[in-house]
């Protein structure tokens, strides 16, 4: 009986406490508002808010590069798990592509990370310098991703705030015109808030802003404000390096002409090193043949964002123009692909240097580089009928190749000589898609290349006797926005898919 009335007296207690108890917390979970409260805690978060951009660069050469007319893959008919990252390249991508997905997941969770931490600055009580860059630092990186996602994927769901239900994050697509206007007052405001240099390496700077910015104008045509964002840039201390394979060293990040990139290390006890290297030489039995990296096992995947013969000839001089060696190796070897020869096959030698471990480097990704403003000045000066200032930008860029300077010409014909200089001397930085689709080329660029690939499959690292599905190739105008993730859509009824998927 004692035991019992033990028991009931307990139960009551438990009752009765009911409310309280469900009140309080667990102890290994903490809410926004109990860890927003020092410095130290911004900090952290604002680093956070850097963490999904390894997850974009990892995939955009995908989504980008091979899209274009600068890289394709060596088919590999005996494996083809990696089908969803040819499709962006063979104009098959289908509404759940992993790829695409990632792209809009990884830039919604920089947006989310973004807003947490803006909506509680205000409330923060630490130096008003410190709290300027954190600030600056969270609004330039929800610029960039919502520049990211407006052009890839057309008008997004805008979210300026953090979502305190499920509900809230059913929104409908917000026009083209309202995330640009957007993405101009954050990065707007960012350069008012970001120092000219950043405290470490891979930290946005008002640089960074400035030129996000640019480019954000740049795609809408606004070519004197552009201009102006640009040229502020060229008075923040950046420069070109005199030996362009010098701008790629693990052991020299931070230089004069690098704006802003993605960070990567290697040999840490967190999963932080940049593998894609490795996915950028053909497959190979002993990878160490190039990489130089002993031990090593016979690669599972490879072969991927080969440079093109349509790249491979457009460039002006392959001896005097520097960026030829220091971007493109060759390999003449045996190959365990069947049905391919490794016959001067080229592959991505920009990104390649010493290091330690197989599979691991610390190759940055970048973004932004003092030749790229350089390229936006040359860009909207002639676009202002200006051609001669147009030309001398041109020339610093192409005179650092090792190139003969260009002289005045016709606003179009400059036109195509800017378009032709940044596939060369952007080439694998993740920019010609986009540039095809804002200069209006794309469809009929790409249609012709696709012409090429049907007719001479081999030339683009077909295996002897194989071609590719008649499906494949057929560009059109739906091509140049990707697909909304199916997921979403199901998630979301608000969202309405792109034209033609």
């Amino acid at each position: 009986m004692k035991i019992r009335l033990i028991a009931i007296g307990i139960l009551f207690c438990m009752l009765s406490a009911c409310d309280n108890f469900l009140d309080i917390a667990p102890e290994t979970s903490l809410s926004s508002d109990s860890f927003f409260r020092t410095q130290a805690d911004f900090e952290q978060a604002v680093g956070g808010i850097y963490a999904p951009l390894q997850g974009l660069y990892n995939q955009d050469w995908i989504l980008n590069e091979m899209r274009s007319d600068n890289t394709f893959f060596i088919y590999n008919i005996a494996q083809r798990g990696g089908k969803q990252q040819e499709d962006p390249a063979t104009f098959t991508v289908e509404t759940n592509n992993t790829y695409t997905l990632g792209k809009w997941t990884n830039n919604y969770l920089i947006i989310s990370r973004a807003n947490q931490v803006l909506s509680k600055m205000e409330e923060a009580s630490f130096e008003t310098s410190v709290k300027n860059n954190l600030k600056g630092q969270a609004l330039f990186l929800r610029a960039f991703a919502y520049f990211d996602l407006v052009k890839n994927f057309g008008g997004v769901p805008l979210f300026l705030q953090p979502a305190t239900s499920y509900k809230e994050t059913f929104q409908p697509r917000a026009e083209v015109a309202a995330i640009y206007k957007q993405i101009v007052a954050d990065a707007s405001e960012a350069t008012k808030l970001l120092p000219a240099k950043a405290a470490a390496v891979g930290r946005a700077t008002a640089g960074a802003a400035y030129t996000l910015l640019a480019d954000a104008y740049i795609n809408q045509k606004a070519w004197a404000e552009a201009e102006t964002a640009l040229k502020t840039v060229t008075t923040l201390g950046y420069s070109l390096l005199p030996n362009y394979g010098d701008i790629f060293k693990p052991t020299n990040k931070g230089n004069s002409e690098m704006i802003f990139d993605v960070q990567y290390a290697e040999g840490t006890s967190q999963t932080i090193f940049n593998a894609l290297p490795y996915l950028f030489i053909p497959i190979l039995s002993d990878p160490s043949v190039i990489t130089g990296v002993k031990p090593a096992t016979q690669q599972t995947y490879g072969g991927f964002n080969v440079p093109t013969p349509d790249l491979l000839a457009a460039y002006e001089d392959t001896i005097k123009d520097q960026r030829f060696a220091a971007s493109i190796g060759f390999y003449t070897g045996t190959s365990p692909l069947i049905g391919i020869k490794y016959d001067r096959t080229p592959y991505i030698k920009k990104y390649l240097h010493p290091h330690g471990v197989y599979g691991q480097t610390a190759e940055n990704g970048p973004i932004y580089r003092y030749a790229e403003v350089l390229l936006m000045l040359a860009e909207v000066a002639n676009e202002q009928n200006r051609v001669s200032d147009a030309v001398g930008y041109l020339n610093q860029v192409r005179k650092r190749a090792g190139l003969s300077d260009l002289t005045s010409t016709s606003q179009a014909d400059l036109r195509a000589k800017i378009l032709k200089e940044r596939q060369i001397e952007l080439a694998f930085e993740n920019k010609r898609w986009r540039d095809l689709v804002r200069t209006g080329q794309a469809v009929t660029l790409m249609s012709a290349i696709s012409t090429k690939v049907k007719a001479n499959p081999q030339a683009y690292y077909y295996p002897t006797g194989s071609a590719p599905i008649t499906t494949a190739f057929n560009v059109s105008e739906r091509d140049l926005l990707y697909p909304i993730p199916v997921s979403e859509i199901i998630i979301n009824p608000e969202l309405k898919q792109n034209p033609g998927y």
